[in-house]
């Protein structure tokens, strides 16, 4: 609801008279929410946002444009974008019916335009939108998106927000390399396992890593190290050597956070990721 005020005014030869103030209420007939169907997000993520436009009105509004900031945020003299729109996302529903592919600029700011919404009818605009290097991704921070639903005779602009924040915890892959690739019967080569961390927490002991991987060709293991420290079978790992399968013990391997730098000029993040290394040497 918005109030208005007004009042008139008379004037004659040199005199001025103010008129009384009158007072009214415009009732706003048409609402918006916005909601991320993501709980929390991580790098290169795809988000979905969907905008809920309500008409509660007995008239259409038509010519209306919803304006996404997708995140924009103020670094220094500059606006970054953690957010970018992916082309070709967005989707229309009229009281829960497909509509026709409704006309999206990328930008940033994201801009859908040309919708019309009919008397008591709701609106439904999904869309999705990749984390990009500009999203900032240390424990506690978030993307705040802004929807701004403008045109078609409204009163005032609507706007609807959503916020989510960055996922807590690991992160975690695994690589796995040989080395040599060639070797000569009863010559000697080793397996090194890389887990790389790209959250924002540590994997600790009680994360219970557990690497595990059955060699075939069987390997005779002349020794294993984790970060450069020698293991021993039974204590840190365990190996079948009928079978090839090895396992590391839950609580023996962790891996550090990352972290994430900042580019003082571009503001784009680049992430550090923590590692872990063991590696399993042998003859074949």
């Amino acid at each position: 609801m918005a109030t208005f005020f007004n009042r008139a005014t008379l004037t004659f030869n040199d005199s001025t008279i103010n008129s009384n103030i009158v007072t009214g209420e415009i009732i706003e007939v048409v609402s918006a929410t916005k909601t991320a169907l993501s709980d929390n997000y991580v790098p290169g993520e795809t988000v979905s946002y969907v905008v809920n436009i309500t008409n509660s009105g007995t008239l259409p509004f038509t010519d209306l444009t919803v304006t996404d900031d997708l995140g924009a945020y103020t670094f220094g003299d500059t606006t970054l974008v953690p957010l970018t729109y992916i082309d070709g996302s967005a989707r229309l529903f009229i009281n829960g019916i497909l509509q026709p592919a409704p006309t999206a600029t990328a930008g940033p700011p994201l801009t859908v335009s040309g919708l019309t919404i009919p008397a008591n009818s709701n609106a439904t605009l999904i869309y999705s939108a990749r984390v990009n290097e500009f999203a900032p991704f240390d424990a506690g921070d978030t993307i705040t998106n802004t929807a701004t639903v403008t045109g078609g005779g409204l009163s005032s602009d609507i706007v609807a927000q959503a916020t989510i924040p960055t996922a807590q915890g690991p992160q975690l892959s695994i690589s796995k390399s040989l080395c040599p690739t060639t070797v000569i019967d009863n010559g000697e080569i080793t397996y090194t396992f890389v887990v790389q961390n790209t959250g924002n927490e540590p994997a600790i002991a009680t994360d219970n890593l557990v690497i595990s991987d059955t060699f075939d060709p069987i390997l005779d293991i002349t020794s294993v190290s984790f970060n450069g420290t020698a293991w021993t079978e039974g204590t840190n790992y365990t190996y079948d050597e009928t079978t090839g399968e090895f396992a590391t013990l839950p609580g023996q391997i962790t891996v550090p956070a990352a972290t994430y730098t900042q580019d003082p000029t571009t503001g784009a993040f680049v992430i550090n990721p923590g590692t872990a290394t063991l590696t399993v040497t042998g003859t074949v």
